[in-house]
Order: C-alpha cells, then sequence, then structure tokens
C-alpha cells in the first residue's frame, strides 16, 4: 500500500480514538461541572466557525451570499435548515459565478 493509504488509516483511527476517549472519560462522571458543560456546549459553534471564517475572508460572490442566506435561515430555522439553506444557495450561486 502506499503511504497516503497509511496516513489515512492512522488519522482515521487516531480520530476515532480521541472521540471515544472522550465519551470514556465524560462517562465516569455521575454529574459533569457546569462551566465544563457550557464550554463543550460551545464546540459546535467553534469548529463552525473555523470552517465559516476563511469563506467569509477569501470567499468570492456565491460564498458571500451563501453566508448571509444561512445566517437569516438561522434567524427562523434550526441547524439543519441554516445547512440546507445555505448549502442550497452556494451550489446554485457556484454556477453562476464559477
Amino acid at each position: 500500500m502506499s503511504v497516503n493509504i497509511w496516513i489515512i488509516l492512522a488519522a482515521a483511527v487516531l480520530t476515532y480514538l480521541t472521540r471515544a476517549g472522550g465519551h470514556l472519560v465524560l462517562s465516569r462522571f455521575e454529574r459533569i461541572h457546569p462551566r465544563v458543560e457550557a464550554g463543550l456546549d460551545a464546540v459546535p459553534a467553534a469548529v463552525l466557525t473555523t470552517l465559516v471564517a476563511p469563506a467569509a475572508a477569501s470567499g468570492g460572490p456565491a460564498e458571500i451570499a451563501s453566508l448571509v442566506v444561512a445566517a437569516i435561515a438561522a434567524l427562523r430555522g434550526g441547524m439543519l435548515t441554516v445547512f440546507l439553506c445555505g448549502g442550497a444557495t452556494l451550489i446554485v450561486l457556484r454556477q453562476f459565478f464559477g
């Protein structure tokens, strides 16, 4: 096998171990401290920000328009609505703007 396959497999195993390890550590506690819980609740927003920020900083018109549509959808709908509206807008506008 090539080196790339080994790197991909190692990354997959390490990703799984970190996720499973976090779950195993947290399952040992009967009660989680409110500060830890607040920090864990903030993780999805932090990850989403790291995905959105580069598109906002260096994106073209299609990316910026899809971010605006997703932000408007976030005011009225849930996460699934935001992802679907933003993704659909990005796909359609990339057909026009390349």
